[in-house]
């Protein structure tokens, strides 16, 4: 993370949820929930900062309307923008993600949180500088990005939210959102169809089997590739005791299963990085069948977060150093 320019209140952190991110319901829980108008005012005033004041996708909130924010994230991406007047980079970042929120005409909802005002927030997303960016998909919390970064990054980030939300049926549109022509897409190939719609009726298995087929017959389809991987990680974490897995972790440090569980845990809340560094030092403790299994399932994750991906590329430097 880059030196930080500004740093909310410290506190204690807040408690984990069964995918390893941060936990909002103590939030929710924190006032009685207001009328949804209440959220979704759109933001004016001084406290609106570089976002435009007229959209009604660009929403400053409180611990009083936060929840109804949260219950948002089952129709649309709501992403979080926790800034700071007194910071320039936040400032920028906000500007940019205000443009990107009215440009996706209601399909998601821009909320900015004022670090100064409400540090229980920024605290609840583990924030520990400004510009932080999270998301919130079906009420759970996404970690996007904690530093400055230029547009074309920004708007990367957002596109691939908007992809991930659409996957898990989180596609809908806010009130105010103007009609449009959707665009002719072109169909997707009947294995990745196939394998779309199991996905959305939860069905993991039937998702993997059908990508696994469409890379049978084209064993370079990178998206099926990367399909399979994700639908996979789904799997392993339905219905799993995090405590547990997380006790047997620290308990059994040298248990290719154990942490590999953990490592699991970690990618699907956000933590990449520490998550690649537990399997890189698993396979440079351990030999033979334990070592394979651990590289494997690293190569599985790195499709997971995408192969494009920096932490994936520092990750593969570690995993070379690690084997040889």
């Amino acid at each position: 993370m880059s030196t930080p320019n500004h740093r909310p209140s410290p506190a204690a952190p807040s408690p984990v949820n069964l995918r390893g991110a941060v936990d909002l319901s103590a939030l929710k829980a924190r006032s009685a929930a207001p009328p949804a108008a209440a959220a979704a005012a759109p933001a004016s005033g001084p406290a609106a900062g570089a976002a435009p004041a007229s959209s009604p996708f660009v929403v400053e909130v409180s611990e009083q309307t936060f929840p109804q924010v949260v219950q948002l994230s089952a129709d649309v991406p709501v992403v979080i923008d926790l800034y700071s007047h007194t910071s320039a980079e936040s400032q920028n970042v906000s500007a940019v993600l205000a443009a990107v929120a009215v440009e996706q005409n209601g399909r998601m909802l821009l909320a900015r949180v004022d670090v100064d005002a409400y540090p229980q927030i920024a605290q609840a997303f583990q924030a520990i500088a400004v510009p932080t960016v999270a998301a919130v998909l079906k009420g759970q919390p996404v970690p996007l990005f904690d530093r400055a970064l230029p547009e074309e990054q920004i708007r990367a980030v957002v596109a691939e939210l908007m992809q991930v939300a659409a996957t898990n049926g989180v596609n809908g549109a806010l009130d105010g959102a103007a009609p449009e022509t959707p665009a002719e897409e072109a169909p997707l190939p009947p294995l990745h169809q196939e394998a779309f719609d199991a996905i959305n009726a939860e069905d993991y298995d039937a998702a993997a089997a059908a990508y696994r087929k469409a890379l049978a017959e084209q064993p370079a389809d990178a998206e099926a590739k990367a399909g399979l991987a994700q639908v996979e990680l789904m799997a392993r974490l339905r219905g799993v005791d995090a405590d547990g897995i997380r006790r047997a972790g620290a308990e059994e440090p040298d248990n290719v299963q154990a942490q590999l569980a953990v490592a699991d845990l970690d990618i699907a809340g956000g933590h990449v990085e520490d998550a690649f560094r537990r399997i890189t030092g698993l396979i440079g403790r351990v030999r033979g069948e334990d070592r394979e299994t651990a590289r494997l399932r690293l190569l599985d994750l790195f499709e997971v977060v995408g192969v494009s991906d920096p932490r994936v590329t520092k990750a593969r430097s570690a995993l070379a150093r690690a084997l040889f």
